[in-house]
């Protein structure tokens, strides 16, 4: 018996592996645009971060997130997404353009010690299949770092 559940417990650890090695890798955010509001922005020609993040912004929290933003405190499963869309301008209006990026940042102290117990992720276009984080620590973690008396957030709390 013990033999058998060895087996189905390797075969379930080399399945996952072979499926991709999730493990450390987000998860793609379903249903967050029912998720509580954190703020919406734009970035404007001017601003530093407008080369890689020009656009209008909408921020999103799930239930612990949201939480954490009241307290200051983050538990694990925390998700915060970033939502970045192209901000085209015409007739006086700022509208909403092409996605370019849905960013996820996801608490969880044990899969991800090297960038502060958070995962990063970001999903090109918003498209599920489209990965385009390759080493979070350097394209996320670098700029979160500067948060660090926040949990590496920078979203605050706006009753």
């Amino acid at each position: 018996m013990q033999r058998t559940l060895l087996l189905l417990a390797c075969s379930a650890l080399l399945f996952g592996l072979a499926a991709g090695g999730s493990h450390n890798q987000v998860a793609y955010p379903e249903g967050y645009r029912s998720w509580y509001h954190v703020k919406s922005m734009v970035l404007q020609p001017g601003h530093p971060l407008y080369e890689g993040f020009g656009g209008i912004h909408h921020v999103y929290a799930n239930a612990k997130a949201k939480k954490g933003l009241a307290t200051g405190k983050y538990e694990d499963g925390a998700v915060f997404v970033f939502d970045l869309f192209e901000a085209p301008s015409e007739g006086g209006a700022i509208t909403e353009g092409n996605r370019k990026v849905l960013a996820v940042m996801e608490k969880d102290s044990k899969r991800f010690t090297a960038t502060g117990g958070w995962g990063f992720e970001g999903f090109g276009g918003g498209d599920p299949q489209k990965r385009v984080v390759s080493n979070a620590k350097e394209q996320c973690f670098t700029c979160h770092e500067a948060q660090k008396a926040k949990d590496y957030v920078f979203s605050t709390w706006r009753p």
